[in-house]
């Protein structure tokens, strides 16, 4: 299964990045680097969420209902004349229920790495969350799962199902990052200083992206 930043890369990912671009008036550089970013953490998130019973029950309701991959096959109509509102609306509930308490610092260290206020990174993520929820409900049709163990293999999958310790633990830490300043500044460091070979971002997107 090809991980969620292959994703990117393709001709898809390549509309999307300039759909939300465009939507939320975000330079493309800048909103690509959010979206690398952003979207294995909202995976590893959504991965947690899943680990419990309930947490898989709640996510596979919300894939085979309202998130079935349907978004995916009219990408250019849904950014014709700027994101819907019940779109957006319907992103920030996802991003609400995904990350907890732990949005705002989610979205200032990914602001900080990506030279954009915590703001700018909520709105791009509002549009991206009901498409990647898409890419997953499109995925989980496909794969016809049904299950807690399918729904972990298949977010296991798009995560990349291999990755790193370093990659795991860059995951982890930034979602643990809880907005007291603290432990922003230590992920904001290991992202600001991380290059291929360190394992920190750039080691984590060296290795998602296979380069």
């Amino acid at each position: 299964m090809a991980g969620i930043l292959d994703l990117l890369n393709s001709d898809i990912g390549k509309t999307i990045i300039s759909g939300v671009s465009g939507s939320t008036g975000t330079d493309q550089d800048k909103t690509s680097s959010v979206l690398t970013m952003a979207l294995p953490v909202l995976m590893k998130a959504m991965e947690r969420n899943a680990s419990t019973p309930e947490g898989a029950a709640g996510l596979m309701g919300a894939l085979s209902s309202k998130h079935d991959g349907s978004i995916l096959d009219n990408l250019g109509g849904l950014f014709d004349g700027g994101v819907d509102d019940t779109v957006k609306n319907d992103g920030a509930n996802i991003l609400s229920h995904v990350l907890g308490s732990k949005q705002q610092g989610v979205e200032q260290v990914i602001g900080q790495k990506a030279g954009l206020d915590a703001g700018s990174v909520a709105n791009i993520l509002k549009v991206a969350a009901p498409i990647l929820m898409g890419v997953l409900g499109k995925q989980a049709s496909q794969n016809n799962a049904s299950s807690q163990s399918d729904i972990s293999g298949l977010l296991g999958g798009l995560l990349g199902g291999n990755s790193s310790q370093n990659e795991q633990s860059f995951l982890e830490k930034i979602l643990d990052a809880d907005g007291d300043g603290s432990v922003i500044d230590d992920v904001a460091g290991m992202v600001l200083g991380g290059n291929k070979n360190s394992g920190g971002i750039g080691g984590l997107l060296g290795g998602m992206f296979g380069k």
